[in-house]
């Protein structure tokens, strides 16, 4: 969208991004704490359906490469893909609440919820690129994020709560889950449409072309590969840190949910309008690193203080900086792209987000079961810290602008 181009429709897009986020923050409970709960609590799930868990969200980042190729050969809109993907994700939501007793069902259907909610990210990007000026972008994302946040932190209490009281039976929440994916489909619907130039042929890898051409994005994909690799191998580990007796806490479902949900997404609720406001005012690179600064102190606190306080002050360290971070994942490539090509952009940071994402859980349940959780997060905080000292040239050219 041009500075120039329809307020109307901006609000419009706005308001119903608005209404849209309380069933995502809804649902990002589920990913980041009550499946692998429930798999750890319920299941007494093996390592390699842990792994499979904490990497199923990046599969479908990794499959999101091909979500705007498919799209733009097909000819249908934005809007619809999306509703197609959330409508799966529902299912998949639904599955696991029927599973019963079964392992089996209850793995397949968490997973092909989780990739379905991630494999159309690109789109939604597509849509801020396009109903959303550059002027307020940022901020628009991030009063949005405000929302999400709110209502993640609610339902991190709520959920853990109502599964302490309910024991096995967790089917109820993911009902309500699959719930929330149907009302986001269709709040997305109901946004002005956006179409993308049709091709007359699938090229599925095509969008790789800009990382050959675009030295600025190539270099960025680089210092978020491993950046990505730092924070999710440490992300990974969160709920098995503080869930797996052998680790020494050995927390219920309410205390759990309180430190992998509610107290990130509140550090989200005071941060993340100024982490907008400050994507809209300062240079790109700055703020790549103070955000950088927050994941490695949190990760560090996080697993290597060794009591309850530092687990709360590590993870609301950690959700300062996710805040930044989603406002800067989210929307970096309008700052690098033209609108036609945001799309494609963001499927390639997105795929290979899923790459790291898949990867990262099998390294770290590996790393932790040998040299143990810490071990794993210096090795995290390293790459976090490498990523940010790779910035230095840029950081020196804004600077002298």
């Amino acid at each position: 969208m041009n500075e120039s181009a329809d307020i109307g429709q901006q609000r419009r897009t706005f308001g119903l991004e608005l209404i849209r986020s309380v069933p995502q923050g809804l649902i990002e409970t589920a990913g980041t704490t009550f499946a692998m709960y429930v798999a750890i609590r319920v299941f007494g799930a093996p390592v390699w359906m842990k792994m499979t868990i904490a990497a199923a969200a990046s599969v479908g980042l990794l499959l999101s490469l091909f979500t705007v190729q498919i799209v733009r050969r097909l000819g249908c809109t934005v809007n619809t893909a999306s509703v197609f993907v959330w409508c799966m994700a529902a299912l998949g939501f639904a599955a696991a609440a029927l599973a019963g007793d079964s392992a089996w069902i209850y793995l397949v259907g968490i997973c092909l919820a989780a990739v379905m909610l991630t494999v159309g990210t690109p789109l939604i990007s597509q849509i801020y690129r396009k109903h959303y000026s550059n002027r307020v972008r940022g901020r628009l994302f991030s009063l949005a994020g405000v929302v999400r946040a709110t209502t993640g932190a609610a339902a991190g209490v709520g959920g853990g709560a109502w599964l302490a009281h309910q024991g096995d039976d967790f089917h109820g929440l993911f009902w309500f889950y699959a719930g929330c994916s149907i009302a986001m489909a269709g709040c997305v619907f109901a946004m002005a449409p956006v179409k993308l130039r049709q091709t007359s042929r699938l090229k599925l890898f095509n969008a790789f072309r800009h990382v050959s051409r675009d030295k600025a994005f190539r270099k960025l994909l680089i210092c978020w590969m491993l950046l990505g690799m730092g924070n999710l191998l440490s992300f990974a580990l969160f709920v098995e840190y503080i869930s797996n007796p052998i680790y020494g806490f050995e927390l219920d479902a309410g205390r759990a949910g309180l430190i992998t949900s509610t107290i990130p997404m509140l550090a989200s609720i005071i941060c993340v309008l100024p982490w907008g406001m400050v994507f809209d005012r300062l240079p790109f690179y700055r703020v790549r690193v103070m955000v950088n600064i927050f994941f490695f102190a949190g990760i560090l606190v996080y697993y290597l203080g060794g009591t309850y306080l530092s687990l709360c002050v590590g993870i609301a360290l950690h959700g300062i900086g996710r805040s930044g971070g989603n406002v800067l994942w989210s929307l970096w490539v309008t700052r690098f792209s033209t609108e036609d090509h945001v799309g494609e952009y963001m499927s390639v940071h997105s795929c290979l987000t899923g790459f790291r994402g898949v990867l990262a859980p099998v390294i770290a349940f590996s790393v932790a079961g040998t040299m143990g959780p810490g071990a794993v997060a210096i090795v995290g905080a390293g790459l976090i810290l490498l990523s940010s000292l790779l910035l230095i040239p840029e950081l020196r050219a804004e600077a002298g602008r």
